[in-house]
């Protein structure tokens, strides 16, 4: 697979300016880019640190760059030098949307906050992504994944289950905020292309992945007075795991009353459906952990095909419990080519991560392979009519 030109994106014409770093930001602007808009992506001269994490094949290209930064062209600015500050000025001035997850004082230093940008552009789109809402106490704490999970409540879930906080083990705060700073980006799009103008857009961490967390957890809580705790059972149930069985792990859900009558048939505990404890979907949420643990219970019963073979034939959800460096070899990503083998220009075969999501009419596509830091630079100010004198100079 090569990059290609085939369809021009459902994005396409839109250009973004991006400056943002580390994941949250960057994963947005290469979402948009794989719909067709334009990103350019600012940089400081000598690339960003957290693009050298190892393992790299030179720098700044890491895994985690050559899969949140295609489709995107890299130019290096020094934003503190006069003809730093002078090519980021022209460079918005062309912008539909200017993307950044720096604080605010350092976006008003450098004449890049939305007040001052949408002054002199107001169908700009300025979105800003950073940890706390502007408006509140803690607008001007640093904001990093760990952070975030600790405050929204998502670690404290985990130690209802261990008992002690316990961050997930992904950077899922970045991740959430990259799909919301995606959502709010295409709303303002639509805003403006119906007549509306630009607008200024806030993604604050905390109070999205507090929001994201609430949704099933607010519980009796969420009554005035409250009803109840916080917490949606049958997820903090600690038996809710994938289980030993036979030759591996396997994860079971006999979810539905149907699932409920041939599942225990099949395990030989018939009486079950008996039980007021587990005989309506209801009983059985409000008794999930010993559920949960008679499944623990049974699954060394069978092997992994085993119950595979008996839950897909009675449309049970159940899989095996894959390892990361399993998905390559797995039939079905295989067969949708989720992971391609794409040839880099510059750091050779690599396995890409496509967007999942198909589109029959606006594909998203590989246009751009992720690019050297500043390896457009001098393109992308000729561009705005800057002379090769000048680009040599800066």
């Amino acid at each position: 697979m090569e990059a290609t030109t085939e369809s021009p994106g459902a994005l396409d014409g839109l250009r973004v300016v991006d400056l943002t770093t580390i994941l949250m930001g960057p994963l947005a602007t290469r979402m948009l880019g794989d719909h067709g808009a334009d990103v350019i992506r600012v940089e400081a001269p000598g690339g960003e640190a957290f693009l050298n994490s190892p393992p790299v094949n030179s720098p700044s290209m890491n895994a985690i760059a050559l899969n949140a930064h295609r489709n995107k062209r890299s130019i290096a600015l020094d934003l503190k030098s006069a003809e730093g500050a002078a090519a980021m000025a022209d460079l918005v001035a062309t912008a539909d949307v200017f993307v950044s997850n720096m604080r605010a004082a350092a976006l008003a230093r450098l004449g890049l906050d939305a007040k001052t940008l949408r002054e002199r552009h107001p169908n700009l789109i300025h979105c800003v992504a950073n940890g706390y809402g502007s408006d509140g106490p803690y607008a001007d704490r640093a904001a990093y994944d760990d952070a975030i999970q600790a405050v929204s409540g998502l670690a404290a879930l985990q130690g209802r289950i261990t008992g002690e906080p316990r961050y997930a083990p992904a950077v899922l705060a970045d991740k959430v905020c990259s799909l919301h700073i995606v959502q709010a980006i295409m709303a303002a799009v639509i805003h403006r292309e119906r007549g509306g103008s630009g607008q200024a857009i806030e993604v604050p961490m905390f109070e999205t992945i507090a929001a994201f967390n609430l949704i099933e957890h607010h519980g009796g809580m969420i009554f005035e007075p409250p009803l109840g705790d916080v917490g949606y059972s049958r997820v903090l149930n600690p038996n809710r795991k994938p289980y030993r069985c036979a030759d591996g792990w396997v994860a079971l859900l006999p979810y539905t009353q149907a699932n409920w009558e041939v599942f225990s048939e099949f395990i030989g505990r018939t009486e079950l459906l008996e039980a007021p404890r587990f005989s309506t979907h209801a009983s059985r949420i409000a008794n999930s952990e010993e559920l949960y643990a008679v499944l623990d219970e049974v699954a060394p019963q069978h092997t992994v095909a085993e119950w595979m073979e008996f839950c897909i034939a009675n449309s049970i959800p159940a899989n095996p419990v894959l390892d990361l460096a399993d998905l390559a070899e797995d039939e079905h990503i295989a067969a949708v080519d989720l992971m391609p083998v794409l040839d880099h220009p510059t750091e050779g075969s690599y396995r890409a991560v496509r967007d999942a999501i198909r589109y029959d009419a606006s594909p998203t596509q590989l246009r751009r392979h992720a690019p050297q830091p500043g390896q457009h630079t001098a393109e992308v100010l000729a561009e705005l009519g800057w002379d090769n004198t000048r680009i040599a100079a800066l």
